[in-house]
């Protein structure tokens, strides 16, 4: 079979090569995929790709194999999954509770759209407690996971700022719901109960500033890659009691795969939309990533294989 793997060249990251068809684990499906999505997180790990990483954890496709101990679909079903890695290749291995169906509704590129930045928003919205009524202030609002999160929260009752720099986003941002759009937090008409904060550097201090007393930060990335400076001085000269509270997608009990369900189910729903900003052949994903580390694209990318996309 045919799968891509780093060069650690930042104008091509990935060429093709030929790999031995996957051999799952008893808990695992042979998926073939028709369609994966791309994440900027991916784009740093390919600037230096440590030994043997095969990346890719947004795929959909058809089960051609299931999981030899009686778990997960049966063979001809389409599914959306999140592997650990390796789901850039015609075949992929996937754990079961990693594993969604989806309805003939919504099509491989659709699907491939949601793993992680779904997961993440979901999970973000699960973190975040009762919200309904609650000032909301996002940052970084313009990717994927800004996206998702704004349209679930504001479903669930939030007043969301949205801050992207993007006036187009912006304006998409807030036909998912964002009551207020915003450039930079300094622009953002605080104070609020609740801060979620994706930039890192000076916006992180700036988030906090505009903490409510007994407010949370909930900071889940770091996007400008610039490093975080705290004066926790001034954190003390602040919202009283307030809470600062690291997250990671990873960090839940809930299986991958009931979190998909959840997702394909709203998107089914049309409760949920995925922002599609680019679809390719995979043949071109060297160039897709390049346009993705230097933000040429708005919504997600997706790449389809031959045989699929269009299902």
């Amino acid at each position: 079979m045919r799968r891509l793997i780093p060069t650690g060249d930042p104008a091509r990251p990935v060429t093709p090569a030929e790999a031995e068809q996957p051999v799952p684990a008893p808990g695992e499906a042979l998926v073939k995929v028709e369609a994966f999505s791309l994440n900027r997180g991916e784009t740093f790990l390919l600037e230096d790709p440590r030994p043997g990483l095969l990346p890719g954890k947004d795929v959909a496709g058809l089960v051609v194999q299931p999981a030899a101990d009686g778990s997960g679909p049966a063979v001809g079903t389409r599914v959306v999954g999140h592997p650990p890695s390796g789901g850039w290749a015609e075949y992929v291995a996937v754990p079961t509770h990693s594993l969604a169906g989806l309805p003939g509704s919504i099509t491989s590129v659709q699907a491939a759209a949601l793993p992680l930045a779904g997961l993440t928003a979901l999970r973000l919205l699960r973190a975040a407690g009762a919200i309904a009524g609650r000032r909301v202030l996002l940052t970084g609002a313009s990717g994927g996971v800004g996206h998702y999160f704004v349209e679930l929260a504001a479903a669930a009752g939030a007043e969301i700022t949205a801050v992207t720099a993007s006036a187009g986003r912006g304006a998409r941002l807030a036909e998912l719901g964002a009551v207020h759009v915003v450039r930079d937090v300094a622009g953002a008409d605080g104070p609020f109960d609740l801060v979620l904060e994706s930039t890192g550097g000076p916006a992180l201090a700036a988030a906090l500033a505009a903490l409510a007393r007994r407010g949370t930060l909930i900071w889940f990335g770091q996007a400008g890659r610039v490093p975080v400076t705290l004066d926790f001085f001034d954190f003390f000269k602040g919202p009283e009691s307030a809470v600062i509270r690291h997250f990671h997608y990873t960090d839940s009990g809930t299986p991958y795969g009931r979190d998909l369900a959840t997702l394909v189910r709203l998107v089914a729903a049309g409760r949920l939309h995925p922002e599609i900003g680019a679809v390719n052949d995979w043949s071109a994903t060297a160039g897709a990533l390049v346009d993705l580390r230097e933000r040429r694209v708005r919504g997600k990318t997706v790449l389809t294989l031959a045989t699929g996309g269009s299902r």
